[in-house]
């Protein structure tokens, strides 16, 4: 009894601990109102975005094929906000003909108000032959499903939903598949104007947390780790009612620090002392309305008698700062990840910068479907993702690293890693929230 008591305190002051937290973030709507707006969305997205695509690239149809528990992960994005997964097998056609664009399921249920079905199993039992008739009376010229092997969320057709759909439609349509990527990546990486001040809640509320976890007096230099600051994250999130899409992370870089001490910090196994004079890195990313957020940031721990960070830290910021510029500076539509790879570090070395490239599309998935801009391991190009071309109304995160040597730490060097997201209009780059330009100050 004692015991429940107890456990009865603890759940009682937790809740109270995570409400409060949450009503310092009024702006975010409730999960009602969130699913409420999604669907909104995801209705604006349905009837311009596909469409739009289908006519890009020249498509009749595209065949997209899911089951409960394993779902095509572009399904999955189609899904009304209270839909968690697909129903039984769920058959999605986009048919681009002569009398318009249409869309409509071949299952037993219709898919909300999205998609209608055409599907009676009482008249024909067999959903397969359902589907059959339907293309055989559309009779397109192609035929796309999401086989890629170069993106793996635009490769959800499994082979059994693949050979089913073969034998469906016999020889003659069967010949008509076309394994594509396009469609599947463009979906994904298209951002609408209505999902923008979404968009921006989102990046500002991550950016919020990470400020409050380096400067809202949690740390106590000499007591804290820097994985009781990873778990204060992870909490936070929780409180506030977002989730993550992975564990957030904290290093240190100091002065005293051997380079293999340095690389030890950067573990995640390794319980670190946040000390005075430390500078803090963390990588951090939250989900809020299907969006995703990465963002990566520093905080510098102020040594008795300092009011600010050192200069030569900031000066290394500003050279972060910096190679961010240089890259966003070559996005153009239709140059390829690789492209703007070289270009960007050519640049940056002719200015004296020590560049790591390693920018990402970012959306509906935090590693998400686009042209990528170089690997941390792979500085010279990036097969099949990096040779795809830039597009405009698309996401990226900026993520990149500078080192930079430090007299004040005997030359040894300290690497500058951000992180931040940002859009590409067709004309230029412009950030989802404004980004770190200046140190946090751990006091």
């Amino acid at each position: 009894m004692k015991n429940a008591i107890i456990y009865g305190l603890i759940v009682c002051t937790l809740l109270s601990t995570q409400s409060a937290a949450a009503s310092n973030n009024t702006d975010l709507l409730s999960l009602r109102d969130q699913a409420d707006v999604e669907d909104d969305l995801l209705m604006k997205r349905l009837d311009t975005v596909v469409p739009a695509l289908m006519d890009e690239y020249d498509r009749d149809m595209w065949i997209l094929i899911a089951r409960e528990y394993n779902e095509d992960p572009v399904v999955n994005t189609m899904l009304p906000a209270t839909w968690m997964g697909a129903r039984r097998r769920m058959i999605l056609v986009f048919v681009r003909g002569s009398d318009g664009f249409e869309r409509f399921v071949v299952s037993r249920y219709p898919v909300g108000d999205f998609f209608e079905t055409r599907w009676n199993p009482e008249e024909q039992p067999d959903q397969w032959q359902a589907l059959s008739d339907i293309v055989a009376a559309y009779d397109p010229r192609s035929i796309t499903v999401n086989v890629s092997d170069i993106y793996g969320l635009a490769d959800g057709m499994t082979v059994s939903q693949l050979d089913g759909l073969k034998g469906a439609l016999g020889e003659t349509l069967s010949g008509r598949i076309l394994p594509d990527h396009k469609l599947a990546v463009g979906w994904l990486e298209t951002r609408i104007p209505e999902e923008m001040p979404h968009y921006e809640l989102a990046v500002k509320t991550a950016h919020d947390i990470i400020r409050e976890g380096f400067t809202g007096g949690f740390i106590k230099p000499g007591e804290t780790g820097r994985n009781d600051l990873v778990w204060w994250y992870r909490e936070k999130i929780r409180a506030v009612g977002l989730t993550t899409w992975f564990h957030p992370s904290v290093a240190i870089q100091r002065a005293e620090a051997t380079e293999q001490d340095q690389i030890t910090m950067f573990s995640a196994g390794a319980e670190d002392i946040i000390q005075k004079g430390d500078l803090l890195h963390v990588d951090f990313g939250i989900a809020y309305m299907g969006l995703h957020t990465d963002t990566q940031q520093h905080a510098y721990v102020l040594k008795d008698g300092e009011s600010d960070a050192p200069d030569e830290l900031k000066a290394a910021l500003k050279t972060g700062n910096r190679l961010q510029d240089i890259l966003t500076d070559t996005f153009k539509v239709g140059k390829t990840g690789n492209e703007a790879l070289k270009l960007s570090r050519a640049q940056a070395i002719n200015e004296g910068i020590t560049p790591s490239i390693y920018t990402h599309p970012i959306g509906f998935h935090g590693h998400a479907a686009g042209a990528t801009i170089g690997m941390w391991d792979k500085q010279g190009g990036v097969y099949g993702t990096g040779d795809y071309p830039i597009r405009a109304n698309a996401a990226w995160s900026i993520e990149l690293s500078a080192t930079v040597k430090l007299d004040m730490w005997g030359g040894k060097d300290v690497k500058i890693m951000l992180e931040e997201d940002a859009t590409f209009d067709g004309e230029s780059v412009r950030y989802i929230w404004p980004r770190q330009v200046d140190l946090h100050i751990v006091k």
